[in-house]
This record gives structure tokens, C-alpha cells and sequence, in this order.
């Protein structure tokens, strides 16, 4: 792999900052001389950080990791293994929050996530005092995680997508392009967002949506590409045609569901993040034209 900064010359002496000088770094990280990097910064074996690339404050950075030019990394932040930093993105800056008062609140990132251009995630706030992202995620240009978020594995949000403060993203979400979740919502595993589509309320497990609040199907290509097999999915089919098509009250449609398909994983799944949701979930508001489920 290439190195930000083999054959250049040394960094002139009217450089504010030095990496090399400021802070001992691991003997295989590569570090152009442009970087900017705190003193309580931590670069792990490996790491590469491009020119005028800024690490500011306690920042931790695992092996492995590609920063590159001009993304800006904001301590507290702790960084997993094997990440990469497109030019641009912020990590770990203030978050948008009124309240906030500058509390040492952090972010935490898992493993080999990638952050293109300009993606932008915000530290928490004291609420949780933390935002988390989980590991293999790939966040497209100019997408945003808020404050106090929670994101899971394996998620993809797409260029544009943008999740409010407090949200919980279960894994294997896919949030398409300009679309957005409205603050403190989750969106369950396997669930997909189609493109400019908004959620204010839960959106369930293996659900997909479009538009505004409004459910359509349930994520087929997405269940087979996650290993379900046909049995779960065809009991995953007859829970959503309960849940959304025989007209029935929430609470009686959960107790049917159970009661005929409660021996399959993925519907107990499913019945536990609607009993567990606090704003209620999105139910089918329109339908222009017949979707398979």
C-alpha cells in the first residue's frame, strides 16, 4: 500500500505543528509532515494520515487505519482497526445540541468502517455521553450520524442519509440516498429506507419503507442476502400480512402473530422490538400500487 508521503520533503520550518515532533508514533505508521496531531493523540502500527489531516486531543487509532487528506478527528474518540477516513470527514466534533457545554462526552468506532467524503459524526452529549458505531459499516458522502446515536454492524447509509440524536440503528440497515430518521427512533436489523423516504416513528425489523412513515414490504433480497432461510422468511411474509393487512389493533395482531409463529427467531424478533418501542411504529398509510410482500 502506498504511502501519503514517501519522496516528499521534509516539512518546511514555518509548519505550525510537526506529527513527528509533537508525539512519539508507532515505528510503521505514515504520517505525512502537513498532519496536524495533538499530543495526546495515539497512532497504532500501520496507521496512515494524509497531508493537513488533523488529529485534535485524546484521539486513539488502531492499526491499520487510513486517514486521509484533510479529514478531521476530534477527541474523546477511541478508533477500532483497519478503518479509513476519506478527505473531508469529521469524526467526533461538538454535537449540535444546545445543552452541551463542552463535557468530555466521546465518540467510539469499531473496525474496518469506511467514511467517505465529508460524512460528519458527532460525539454525544451527558444524556449517554457516548456515540457509538459498531464495525464493517460503510457511510457514504455527506451522510450523518448525530449525538448519542448507537449504530450497529454492516449498515450502508447512502450519500446523504441523516439519523437525528438518540437513534439505535440495529445491523444490516440500509438507509438509501437523502433520506432521514427523525431523532431518539430505531430502525430495526435487516430494515431498509428507500431513497428521500422519512421516518419519525420505529421502523421494525426486516421492514421496508418509502416515503413518509409509510411500510410497503418486507426486505426479501435483503433476508436472503443475510443467510435467512425460506421457512424464516415465508413466517416473517405471514407476520406482516397480520400485522398490516388484517386490520387488527397492534396489541392483537402481536398476540396472534405469537401465537401462530412464535416458535420461529426472526418473528420473536420482530414481536420484541414492537413491544419494546416508545413511539410507536410506522404502519402502511398508502399503497399506489400492489407490492408483494
Amino acid at each position: 500500500m502506498s504511502s501519503f508521503y514517501a519522496d516528499r520533503p521534509a516539512c518546511p520550518s514555518c509548519c505550525l505543528l510537526s506529527a513527528r515532533t509533537i508525539m512519539p508514533i508507532a515505528p510503521s505508521a505514515q504520517v505525512h509532515p502537513t498532519a496536524i496531531l495533538s499530543p495526546d493523540a495515539e497512532v497504532a502500527e500501520g496507521v496512515q494520515i494524509g497531508p493537513y489531516a488533523i488529529l485534535e486531543g485524546p484521539v486513539q487509532v488502531a492499526p491499520g487505519c487510513i486517514i486521509r487528506p484533510h479529514a478531521c478527528l476530534i477527541g474523546p474518540l477511541t478508533m477500532g482497526r483497519e478503518n479509513q477516513i476519506f478527505t473531508g470527514a469529521v469524526l467526533g466534533e461538538r454535537p449540535q445540541h444546545l445543552k452541551y457545554q463542552g463535557e468530555p462526552t466521546r465518540l467510539e468506532i469499531g473496525d474496518r468502517n469506511i467514511f467517505r467524503e465529508g460524512v460528519t459524526v458527532h460525539r454525544g452529549t451527558t444524556h449517554s455521553w457516548i456515540t457509538r458505531i459498531g464495525n464493517d459499516n460503510y457511510f457514504m458522502a455527506n451522510s450523518h450520524v448525530a449525538h448519542d446515536c448507537e449504530v450497529g454492524n454492516r449498515c450502508i447509509f447512502a450519500n446523504g442519509a441523516v439519523i437525528g440524536g438518540h437513534c439505535s440503528i440495529g445491523d444490516s440497515v440500509i438507509l438509501s440516498g437523502n433520506c432521514a430518521v427523525h431523532q431518539f427512533v430505531r430502525v430495526g436489523r435487516l430494515a431498509l429506507l428507500s431513497g428521500c423516504s422519512v421516518t419519525t416513528k420505529d421502523l421494525p425489523p426486516f421492514m421496508v419503507q418509502q416515503g413518509f412513515d409509510n411500510i410497503v414490504s418486507i426486505n426479501v433480497v435483503g433476508l436472503r442476502r443475510a443467510g435467512m432461510t425460506n421457512g424464516q422468511i415465508n413466517a416473517i411474509r405471514r407476520a406482516f400480512r397480520i400485522l398490516y393487512r388484517e386490520g387488527l389493533v397492534i396489541p392483537t395482531a402481536l398476540a396472534r402473530i405469537e401465537h401462530e409463529l412464535g416458535t420461529v427467531d426472526a418473528v420473536r424478533e420482530l414481536v420484541t422490538f414492537i413491544r419494546h418501542s416508545t413511539r410507536g411504529i410506522n404502519m402502511m398509510r398508502e399503497r399506489h400500487a400492489p407490492v408483494a410482500a
